[in-house]
């Protein structure tokens, strides 16, 4: 083992007890009333939302972009801009509607609008897609610790899961609120460290600096080397992706007021810009240093080593940990709040809080079984655990979740047909592809594809099912026409350009939005006629209480 392993492993140890014993003594200090283990007793001032809402999202893009920017050079940053327009449009769109309903979780939204058999099944599916994204980021970290350690990418996700298990199940979001603050605090020492790491190699001046690479690999610093197709996806995705944020609403929803939830985001969007511009001179920098490398978060250990002592490498490395943890532990809180939570008072809707806080310990142990399996089955590509988690969350719960906010109208069985729909549509297009992180059938991206079955079978059942009439002349009738045009306009587009589109990338993404106007449509187009939609919207209203969202 190196020394720089060694520091690894001493920080990393030292660190990570810390956040076991010191968020248990927080934890303890703190009484934990109703809702507490979920929503923190809604006691979160804006800072602390800004600490969990930096963790969670600015650590990830921080790995995310370090990878992306070895391989792209500067245009890596627009993943990071995408991220920050997914941060703001969260505070401005959706923490004060969430807040009124006392909402917890996307899973919870879907139950008190659908029933429990929509909750159940959108429990299931949500909670089995976050160790996904937890195994992602945490290839991070066990990557660099396999460089300067020789343990084994797995056997480092799986050491990830335990300490994630130790430090929830003892306080749950108040747990999360105190790892995510000294997750920052370290994230800001690896801030400093990776700058000295630039200074000193390969530096900004001199024949082998950053300035005379820019000579030599224009390319590294066009912003545009990303190419249009996958830029426009990442907007596309993270856009998409502000109605279903699961474990960013419950972060939020933990503040004392929505006002403070609202600020708490404002506040991580700006501390997360050093993060972004730091991600992508380390990953240009390690482009330089060591070039070629098949995998870049191999590579970059090995330039971070290269180029600082031993302690200070393994203060950067523990960094990482922290970037791992601070994506990981709100995710796999958040889905086994989904399994434990939501299920469980899906199949048991006479169950009290401690039987939920109960379930949902129980849910997070099986999370950590379900994290190392999926390490022990494919370690080597976070693009692709990226992918399926998207393609299986997004596909199955997009649809029910913009229904329970803008129609009234959708019907229980439109959302278990969208669901399943969404769900076994995207995973059996994603199946076409021969699951490669890349190279999608007919050069689509399943996410696209299940989104829209999901869409598609809300609208279409909705509207075979449901009493219905057309709205009365007037703006939404308007607004309902608009989106039909611009849905027949894409779908216009599509035919015609295919193969350009595709191409670039962009089919997906335009028949996605194609879809979603048509959604817009039959919304702004259609009223209910039944009288009996009355009382199932009364009922609906009942449900949508602190203890059943």
């Amino acid at each position: 083992m190196t020394a720089a392993g060694l520091w690894t492993i001493g920080l990393a140890l030292a660190y990570t007890v810390w956040l076991v014993v010191g968020g248990r003594i927080m934890v303890r200090r703190k009484e934990t009333g109703k809702g507490g283990f979920f929503v923190g007793g809604r006691s979160f001032g804006p800072w602390t939302v800004a600490f969990c809402i930096t963790g969670l999202f600015s650590g990830s893009s921080y790995i995310a972009i370090v990878e992306l920017s070895y391989r792209t050079g500067i245009s890596a940053v627009w993943y990071g801009v995408a991220e920050t327009v997914q941060i703001i449009l969260i505070a401005l769109l959706l923490v004060k509607p969430l807040r009124e309903k006392l909402v917890v979780t996307v899973t919870g939204i879907i139950g008190d609008r659908f029933g429990r058999g929509a909750k159940g099944i959108g429990s299931v599916i949500t909670g089995l897609t976050f160790p996904m994204y937890s195994v992602a980021t945490t290839i991070a970290f066990a990557s660099a610790l396999h460089v300067v350690t020789d343990l084994s990418l797995p056997l480092s996700v799986a050491a990830t899961a335990l300490v994630l298990l130790a430090f929830l199940s003892g306080g749950g979001m108040r747990s999360v609120g105190f790892s995510q603050t000294m997750n920052v605090i370290m994230i800001g020492l690896m801030f400093l460290v990776g700058v000295w790491t630039v200074v000193s190699s390969p530096g900004f001046g001199g024949a082998d600096g950053l300035v005379a690479y820019a000579g030599e690999r224009p390319e590294m610093f066009d912003l545009s080397e990303a190419g249009l197709s996958l830029i426009v996806a990442w907007f596309g995705t993270f856009i998409i992706n502000v109605p279903l944020a699961q474990a960013a609403f419950q972060m939020s929803m933990s503040a004392r007021t929505p006002e403070d939830g609202q600020k708490g985001l404002y506040r991580a969007a700006v501390l997360g810009i050093p993060l972004i511009l730091l991600g992508v001179l380390i990953g240009v920098a390690s482009a330089l240093v060591v070039p070629g490398a098949g995998l870049p978060l191999v590579a970059i250990p090995e330039y971070i080593v290269g180029a600082v002592p031993p302690w200070a490498a393994g203060l950067f490395f523990v960094g990482l940990w922290a970037c791992a943890l601070g994506w990981a532990g709100p995710c796999q809180f958040s889905g086994a709040t989904s399994l434990g939570r939501d299920l469980g008072s899906a199949l048991n809707p006479r169950a009290t809080e401690r039987q939920l806080v109960r379930y949902t310990r129980v849910a997070l142990v099986g999370l950590t079984v379900v994290m190392v399996v999926f390490a022990l089955l494919r370690t080597e590509q976070s693009a692709w655990w990226n992918i399926m988690a998207w393609t299986l969350r997004n596909g199955a719960t997009l649809a029910p979740v913009l229904a329970a906010f803008f129609w009234p109208l959708a019907t229980r069985s439109a959302a278990l047909t969208a669901m399943l729909a969404g769900f076994g549509v995207g995973m059996g297009w994603y199946a076409l592809s021969g699951f490669h992180p890349s190279e999608f059938f007919l050069g689509i991206h399943p996410v696209w594809v299940g989104m829209c079955a999901n869409l598609l079978g809300m609208v279409v059942v909705t509207l075979l099912q449901a009493r219905w009439r057309w709205t009365a002349p007037g703006t939404s009738r308007q607004r309902g026409v608009t989106a039909l045009i611009v849905a027949a306009v894409l779908v216009c587009l599509v035919a015609a350009a295919w193969t350009l589109l595709t191409g670039y990338g962009l089919t997906g993404l335009i028949i996605g939005a194609a879809m979603i106007a048509v959604f817009t449509a039959a919304v702004y187009l259609t009223e209910g006629t039944d009288p009996a939609q009355t009382a199932d919207d009364a009922v609906i209203a009942t449900a949508n209480q602190p203890h059943h969202s």
